[in-house]
């Protein structure tokens, strides 16, 4: 694991923008194509704002996400919604989304279909992913009722998974796709998450799912 530290989050998110930038120009230039996997939720947000604006081939590249709440795009906890108000516009509007939601009223039906969508785009090329205070990543939730097949080696690429610090039911990605992406950044700020990660030393991978990356990670901080 390497640890950057930056000074103040601002400085934390564009440089985080600019790296990543960086790594997807890198893949566009070698190979032709690129895969950018990134997470939900509001913190990464200013990332995605930077990185909505970057002249890269986005037509080449594929984005999807971690993880994705169990709901529609028209509500506000969809983290596809959040994907097209902060990342999918401007020049990266041109990025091929990859969902992670389909309407049905179990995921289980569908599972075998989202995945064939996200296979071809594998091994991630820019993983990007946050984490909790109680060490999950993705939706990969120490006491979630699936976690240990969702750690395996031979896991499938997605799970659905229910765990009771999560309210709906989540689709998520699972551990060895995650280790096996080609650049890992763990981006986390404030006291209480550095402080979580330092107390890794010691727990399991289910009992602090981070660690399913950490060794080839470049966890990001700022306070």
């Amino acid at each position: 694991m390497r640890f950057e530290t930056y000074p103040d989050r601002e400085s934390l998110m564009l440089g985080l923008a600019d790296l990543i930038a960086g790594q997807l120009s890198g893949f566009l230039q070698r190979e032709g194509k690129a895969s950018l996997c990134v997470p939900g939720g509001t913190t990464p947000g200013p990332i995605f704002d930077k990185l909505s604006g970057v002249d890269i081939d986005w037509g080449n590249v594929t984005v999807f996400l971690n993880d994705e709440r169990w709901v529609g795009e028209d509500s506000l906890r969809s983290n596809t919604r959040l994907l097209r108000e902060r990342l999918l516009r401007d020049k990266a509007a041109a990025a091929t989304l990859v969902p992670l939601y389909v309407a049905a009223e179990h995921p289980e039906e569908v599972l075998e279909v989202l995945a064939e969508g996200v296979a071809p785009h594998l091994p991630i090329s820019v993983l990007l992913l946050g984490m909790g205070t109680d060490m999950h990543i993705a939706s990969l939730f120490p006491g979630g009722d699936r976690l240990e097949e969702a750690l395996a080696e031979d896991a499938p690429v997605l799970m659905a998974l229910r765990a009771e610090a999560v309210g709906e039911l989540r689709i998520t990605l699972t551990a060895p796709v995650l280790r096996e992406a080609m650049n890992i950044h763990v981006l986390i700020t404030g006291v209480e998450k550095r402080d979580a990660l330092e107390r890794v030393t010691g727990l399991t991978v289910a009992e602090a799912p981070v660690l399913a990356v950490l060794d080839n990670a470049t966890v990001h901080w700022a306070e």
